[in-house]
C-alpha cells in the first residue's frame, strides 16, 4: 500500500509532456486498479481456518445423558433442498445420483428430510425421482452397512482408486457386484423414461380418440364421421394426465402455465431403527442394518400467467414454505441437482458450528465448491480456488463468508427476515424472533409454548404482533405456528452458563408428528402462485427477489441485519458439482455473475447503504462485489495502451528512468510476495494463482465489459440486451472426457479480446519496424511497449488457445470481426498521427 501511494504520487508529479493524453489515460486507469486492489485485499487482514470435532458432536448429542437415558438423537432436524428446471439441461439421472448421496448421508434418518424442487414441473423429472426412491431401497442400506464413500453412486463406481481397500467384510465384493449390477439396470431405466413416457403418452392418446371417434358415431348416426382433435397430453403410469407440463404444451399444461404438485415420495420414517432381517436379504445380507429411508418430497409450484414467479429465488420460497408446513426442519441445506454430498458427514460438519456456543447469532454455515469433469490445467480457472481458498477464509474472520448460491447451511429463522439474538447488547435475552424491544425473561426452563408468549407476544413493538405475521407470512396459519417451534429447536443447548437463548438437552428426541392428508393440502396451498401477493417475500422474508445473483444479495440482507455466518473447509471435501469447462459457456456463466453485481450496485442493496451491524471490512468485501466489472473499463483501455504506445513511438513516461524501474520492480515484487503467502496460508497451488490471473484479464475484457453495459443500458433506457450463441464447431470426440473443451462457440464477448489481441501484434510489428528504420532508435520505448504487449498477450494465451478448438479450427466470423476492427483502428490511427519524419506522397506513408 505505501509503495502504491509513492508510486502514484510520483506519477501524477511527473507527467509525460510528449504524450499527455497517454500518460493522463495511464494514470488514470492506475488509480483505479490501486483502488480495485484495496478494496480486494482489505477483507483479508484477518484470516481464519476453522476445523471441527464430531467426536465432541457425538458425545453432546447422540451419548446417553441423565436428561437423555437411551442416548437417541438430539441434533436439530435438516431440510434438503434440491433445485431444477429442465430434464433437458440438467440430466434426470445427475440429479438422481444427487438425491441417493442425500438419502445416504450420515445423519440421524428421522431428523433428515430432502425436498425436490422441479420448477419445469416435468414428468420425467417426476418419475426419474420415483425410480431413485425405489433403488435407494439397496443403495441406502449398502452405503451404511460397508461406510461407502462417496455416497452418489455414479461417483462411486466410477473412482479410479481400488474400491476393495480397508474394507473388512468378507461379504463386501459380493454385495458390491449386486449392487453395481442394480445401478445399471436402474441408469438404463432412468434413460429409458423419455422414450417410455412418450410412448405411453401417445397410446393413451390413440384410445382417447378412439373413444372420441365411437361417441361421435353415436351421436350422428349415419352423417360422415370427421376425425376428432384432442389435446396430445402427457400421460401418468396410472392412467391419469399429468397436471404439470406436457410434452407438447397447452393450456394449463405449459412451463409457465401448470398447478402446483406435491408427492411425497419417501414417507417419514419410523423414530426407532428399523433393523433388517432375514427377509430383507433378496440382494445383500441387511441384518442389522438400518433400512429406513430419511422423507423425500416431489414438489413442482404453481405457475399461471401474469403472476412474476422469480425464476430460482421463487422455487427456493416455495419450498421453504412446504417444509415449513411439513417438516419444519429448524436448518436448511439448499444443493444444486449437480451438487452432490461427497463427504456423507458435511451434514455433522456444518451442525458442529450452528450447535457452538453463539452458534445462535450464525444465520448460514457456507461450504466452498469443488468440481469434477474439469481439465487438468484448469484453462479458464474453473476450480475459483483464489475465491473459494483465499477470499472466503479471509472473510470468515469478519462477519462470515458470502452466500455463494449452493452447498449452504441456513438457520430457518434467518431466512425468515429476523434479527439475530442479543441484535442490542442491553437485551441479552433477545431471541432469533425478535424485532424489536423485549423483557428480560429466562428462556431455558419454559417450554416452546411458554417462550412463544414470552418472546413473540410481549414486545411493545407493533411488528411483534402476531396478528401482523399473515401480512408478513401470508395467511397460512401452520406456516405461522411452525416459526416460534423451528426457532426454539435451532437452539444451542443450555448445558453451560455461558450460553445464551439456549434449549434444554433431550428437547428433540421425542417422535415427530406424522403427515396427513390436510398437512399435504396445505402446503399445496403455500406453493400456489397467488401465495406471496401483500407479503414480504422475497422482499425480506427468504431467499430475495429482484436480482440474477439471488445468493449474493440474500446473505447481504442476513449479514445487513448483523447475523454472522461461517466458512466450513473440511478435511474431505464436503460437495461436489460440475462447471463448464467450454470457454464460451464459462464467459457467460462470469458474463450472469457479473451483470448480477451491477444490478446490486445500483440498487438499495449496494454496500454504501449498508445498516451500522455490518462491519467496515464485511462493507468493503460486499462493495467490491458490486464494483468488480466496472474495473472491466479501464482494464480494456490499458490492454490498448501498449499498442497505443507502440503506435505513437510514445510511452507512458517520459523515459524508463531509474526511478520508474525501481518503482515497477518493488511492486512487482511485493505484489508478488503477497501472492506467495495468500499460497502458503491458504493451500492453493502457484498455478491455479496464475490461472485466476490470466481468467481475471480474460473475463474483464469480455463478460465484466458486457455486463457493464447490459446494466448500464437497463438502468438508464430500461433496454435488455443477451448475449446468445450462434455458431459453434469443433468437439468431435464423444469419447474423450474434455470434447466441450475444445468446442468453439462463437459469442460477441469473445470480440473485445480477440481484437485486443490483434491490435498488440500489429502494433508490436509496427513498432518494430519504426525503431528500425528510425535514423535514431528509441530502443527504450520500444522495449517499454513490448514488454506491456507481452504482458497482455500473456494473460490472453488460455482464450487464444481455446479459440483454436483442438486441430485450430475456428469460425471464420471470428477473425473476420476482429481483424477489421484492428486494421481499422491500426490504420486510423497512422492517418491521424503519422510518425515524425516520415513522407506523405502520393497519400501513402513511407518511412525514410
Amino acid at each position: 500500500m505505501a509503495v502504491l501511494s509513492l508510486f502514484l504520487a510520483w506519477r501524477i508529479k511527473h507527467k509525460n509532456e510528449d504524450a499527455v493524453w497517454l500518460w493522463g489515460m495511464s494514470v488514470v486507469c492506475e488509480i483505479w486498479f490501486a483502488f480495485s486492489w484495496l478494496l480486494d485485499q482489505l477483507p483479508k487482514l484477518c484470516p481464519i481456518n476453522r476445523v471441527t470435532d464430531l467426536n465432541v458432536l457425538k458425545d453432546k448429542f447422540e451419548t446417553p445423558t441423565p436428561n437423555n437415558p437411551t442416548g437417541k438423537s438430539d441434533l436439530p432436524g435438516i431440510d434438503v433442498y434440491v433445485s431444477t428446471a429442465d430434464p433437458e439441461k440438467e440430466p434426470p439421472l445427475v440429479t438422481a445420483n444427487t438425491i441417493l448421496s442425500i438419502l445416504a448421508a450420515d445423519y440421524p434418518v428421522e431428523k433428515l428430510a430432502c425436498y425436490v424442487s422441479d420448477d419445469g414441473g416435468a414428468l420425467l423429472t417426476f418419475e426419474a425421482m420415483a425410480e431413485a426412491a425405489s433403488f435407494a431401497n439397496i443403495w441406502v442400506p449398502f452405503c451404511r452397512k460397508h461406510d461407502i464413500e462417496p455416497r452418489n453412486p455414479e461417483s462411486y463406481f466410477n473412482l479410479k482408486r481400488d474400491p476393495y481397500k480397508n474394507k473388512v467384510k468378507s461379504d463386501f465384493v459380493k454385495d458390491r457386484r449386486r449392487v453395481k449390477r442394480e445401478y445399471d439396470e436402474f441408469k438404463v431405466r432412468i434413460n429409458g423414461l423419455p422414450e417410455s413416457i412418450r410412448r405411453r403418452s401417445d397410446a393413451y392418446h390413440a384410445r382417447e380418440e378412439i373413444k372420441a371417434m365411437k361417441l361421435q358415431r353415436q351421436n350422428r348416426d349415419d352423417e360422415p364421421v370427421e376425425s376428432v382433435k384432442i389435446p396430445k397430453a402427457t400421460w401418468m403410469a396410472d392412467g391419469t394426465h399429468w397436471p404439470g407440463t406436457w410434452m407438447n404444451p397447452s393450456s394449463e399444461h405449459s412451463r409457465g402455465d401448470h398447478a402446483g404438485i406435491i408427492q411425497v415420495m419417501l414417507k417419514p420414517p419410523s423414530d426407532e431403527p428399523l433393523l433388517g432381517t432375514a427377509e430383507d436379504t433378496k440382494l445383500i445380507d441387511l441384518t442389522d442394518v438400518d433400512i429406513r429411508l430419511p422423507m423425500l418430497v416431489y414438489v413442482s409450484r404453481e405457475k399461471r400467467p401474469g403472476y412474476d414467479h422469480n425464476k430460482k429465488a421463487g422455487a427456493m420460497n416455495a419450498l421453504v414454505r412446504a417444509s415449513a408446513i411439513m417438516s419444519n426442519g429448524p436448518f436448511i441445506l439448499n444443493l444444486d441437482c449437480d451438487h452432490y454430498i461427497y463427504n456423507s458427514q458435511a451434514l455433522r460438519e456444518g451442525m458442529c458450528f450452528m450447535m457452538d456456543r453463539g452458534g445462535d447469532r450464525l444465520c448460514y454455515v457456507q461450504f466452498p465448491q469443488r468440481f469434477e469433469g474439469i481439465d487438468p490445467s484448469d484453462r479458464y480457472a474453473n476450480h475459483n480456488t483464489v475465491f473459494f481458498d483465499v477470499n472466503m477464509r479471509a472473510l470468515d474472520g469478519v462477519m462470515g463468508p458470502f452466500y455463494v448460491g449452493t452447498g449452504c447451511l441456513f438457520r430457518r429463522i434467518a431466512l425468515y427476515g429476523f434479527d439475530p439474538p442479543r441484535a442490542k447488547e442491553h437485551h441479552p435475552g433477545c431471541c432469533s424472533c425478535c424485532f424489536g424491544r423485549h423483557k428480560k425473561h429466562s428462556s431455558v426452563t419454559n417450554t416452546p409454548e411458554e417462550n412463544r408468549a414470552l418472546r413473540m407476544g410481549d414486545s411493545d413493538d407493533e411488528e411483534m404482533n402476531l396478528s401482523l405475521f399473515p401480512k408478513k407470512f401470508g395467511n397460512s396459519t401452520f406456516l405461522v405456528d411452525s416459526i416460534p417451534v423451528a426457532e426454539f429447536q435451532g437452539r444451542p443447548l443450555a448445558d453451560h452458563p455461558s450460553v445464551k437463548n439456549g434449549r434444554p438437552p433431550g428437547a428433540l428426541t421425542i417422535p415427530r408428528e406424522l403427515l396427513d392428508a390436510s398437512t399435504v393440502a396445505e402446503a399445496i396451498s403455500v406453493i400456489s402462485c397467488w401465495y406471496e401477493d401483500k407479503t414480504e417475500w422475497g422482499q425480506r422474508i427468504g431467499w430475495i427477489y429482484g436480482s440474477v445473483t439471488e445468493d449474493v444479495v440474500t446473505g447481504y440482507r442476513m449479514h445487513n441485519r448483523g447475523w454472522k455466518s461461517v466458512y466450513c473447509v473440511t478435511k474431505r471435501d464436503a460437495f461436489r458439482g460440475t462447471a463448464p469447462i467450454n470457454l464460451t459457456d464459462r464467459l457467460h456463466q462470469v458474463l450472469r455473475w457479473a451483470t448480477g453485481s451491477v444490478e446490486i450496485f445500483f440498487s438499495r442493496n449496494n454496500a454504501l447503504l449498508a445498516s451500522p451491524k455490518m462491519k467496515l471490512l464485511q462493507r468493503i468485501a460486499y462493495l467490491n462485489v458490486g464494483i468488480y466489472p466496472f474495473t472491466s473499463i479501464f482494464l480494456i483501455v490499458y490492454c490498448f495502451l501498449p499498442a497505443l504506445s507502440l503506435f505513437s513511438g510514445q510511452f507512458i513516461v517520459q523515459t524508463l528512468n531509474v526511478t520508474f524501474l525501481s518503482y515497477l520492480l518493488t511492486i512487482t515484487v511485493t505484489l508478488s510476495i503477497l501472492a506467495l503467502l495468500e499460497i502458503k496460508w491458504s493451500g492453493i497451488e502457484l498455478e491455479e494463482w496464475w490461472r485466476n490471473e490470466q481468467f481475471w484479464l480474460i473475463g474483464g475484457t469480455s463478460a465484466h465489459l458486457a455486463a457493464v453495459l447490459q446494466g448500464l443500458l437497463k438502468v438508464i433506457a430500461g433496454i435488455e440486451i443477451s448475449f446468445t450463441l450462434t455458431s459453434k464447431s469443433g468437439g468431435d470426440d464423444v469419447d474423450d472426457e474434455f470434447a466441450d473443451l475444445y468446442i468453439v462457440k462463437w459469442t460477441s464477448l469473445m470480440i473485445p479480446p480477440i481484437t485486443i489481441m490483434m491490435v498488440n501484434l500489429i502494433a508490436i510489428a509496427v513498432g518494430l519496424s519504426r525503431t528500425i528504420y528510425s535514423v535514431i532508435p528509441q530502443w527504450s520505448r520500444l522495449v517499454g511497449g513490448v514488454f506491456f504487449s507481452f504482458w497482455v498477450l500473456a494473460h490472453l494465451y488460455p482464450f487464444a488457445k481455446g479459440l483454436m478448438g483442438r486441430r485450430g479450427r475456428t469460425p471464420t466470423i471470428v477473425f473476420v470481426w476482429s481483424g477489421l476492427i484492428a486494421i481499422t483502428i491500426s490504420l486510423l490511427w497512422v492517418a491521424i498521427n503519422p510518425p515524425a519524419g516520415t513522407n506523405q506522397i502520393g497519400g501513402s506513408f513511407q518511412f525514410p
